[in-house]
């Protein structure tokens, strides 16, 4: 890669920290196994004024998804489920799910507000496919997520109690019918799924599947004491949503460090492997960054022309029409926070981008990062 290039980051990253648009941020780029790039620039957060480190840890947000994809695969690939399975195959309580369908057009009532409406039974079963791939209708800020009244987990409450209360549904649409986002409850329902055909708790299965294979040392739902100060003034991004400590999500939560995500994203790049750990079988990798929902996904305000979604993670399919920056094949995803990870596997690139506030500015390092490509 060409150093020149690469030089430009510091351009446009220090052009937004000097604005004041982030507080700080970290880089981090590895190509054919080789990290390339890595930079701290800035302040862990505006607040204390403390400098950015290379060790600080950031709230992840939903950045917590490719994670539980990754576990998802897992259990695919030893057979323990498969994505078409029913998901009132493991959790009884969605046998039944219905779908809420307004009396009149969407756009002539307010979401804080419901209108008449009616039940209709499913066209198709309710899948793991559709989950993970936020084709569920699930709680995605629609009809059935309004009308169900559920608002929540509460303070005591696990994947185990809480996600049988989702399962009354009523869905937002029929599945597979449409992309919308389920950002905090339907990559939770693959989460317990994965607690119900292991027998072990999730945070406990992806501490020993993944962070420890990983040597993922700072990367917890939980942060111990001695760490706290290497965190934003912010402590827990799980903020309004998760209250219980108990509550371990797939789909929002992790806390982590540009060098313990960065493994995490390498790994994908080595299609499956790192440190003499081998996780995914290179075709799981495939099927997790393979576009499985058509263009769906074009059409919804997260995605857009030129990209695809595979098993929890985007694709970009056309990068001239997608404008991300980023190169034909490069998957990943984002958290609300800011945080942005992708892999590259043509290029055997990964890049890994830190911060705590969210701005178009991973847009502009993709760019540089896809322009320093020599050979």
């Amino acid at each position: 890669m060409s150093a020149d290039q690469l030089g430009k980051i510091d351009d446009v990253v220090r052009e937004y920290v000097d604005a004041g648009r982030i507080p700080g941020a970290i880089v981090g780029i590895a190509r054919r196994n080789k990290v390339v790039y890595m930079k701290a620039y800035g302040l862990v957060d505006d607040t204390t004024r403390r400098p950015m480190q290379m060790d600080s840890l950031f709230h992840m947000v939903s950045s917590t998804k490719p994670v539980l994809g990754v576990a998802a695969m897992m259990m695919i690939e030893e057979g323990l489920i498969s994505p078409e399975d029913p998901v009132e195959k493991y959790i009884p309580e969605f046998k039944g799910i219905q779908v809420a369908v307004a009396e009149e057009a969407e756009n002539k009532w307010e979401k804080n507000e419901i209108p008449d409406y009616h039940l209709e039974d499913l066209k198709r079963p309710l899948t793991i496919h559709h989950l993970l791939t936020h084709t569920a209708g699930l709680h995605t800020h629609g009809l059935g997520a309004i009308v169900s009244g559920l608002d929540r987990p509460g303070p005591t409450d696990t994947l185990a109690s809480w996600i049988p209360r989702v399962a009354a549904g009523p869905l937002d649409f029929q599945p597979g019918t449409k992309w919308a986002y389920s950002g905090t409850v339907g990559m939770d329902v693959v989460a317990r799924i994965i607690e119900i055909v292991t027998g072990t708790p999730f945070n406990e299965f992806v501490q020993a599947r993944i962070f420890d294979p990983l040597d993922m040392k700072d990367t917890h739902w939980d942060v111990t004491e001695s760490k706290l100060d290497r965190m934003p003034v912010f402590r827990n991004d799980k903020g309004p949503f998760i209250q219980s400590t108990e509550y371990y999500s797939g789909s929002l939560g992790l806390i982590s460090t540009a060098r313990d995500y960065m493994h995490f994203e390498q790994m994908l790049v080595n299609k499956g492997s790192i440190f003499g750990h081998r996780l995914l079988k290179p075709e799981s990798v495939t099927l997790l960054s393979s576009n499985h929902v058509g263009n769906l996904f074009n059409e919804t305000a997260k995605g857009g022309s030129g990209l695809g979604f595979g098993y929890a993670v985007s694709i970009t399919m056309d990068p001239v029409v997608a404008k991300d920056g980023k190169m034909a094949g490069a998957f990943g995803w984002g958290g609300a926070a800011g945080t942005m990870s992708w892999t590259t596997p043509d290029e055997d690139l990964a890049v890994v981008y830190m911060v705590q506030r969210p701005t178009d500015l991973p847009v502009k390092i993709a760019a540089v990062v896809a322009d320093a490509i020599e050979d």
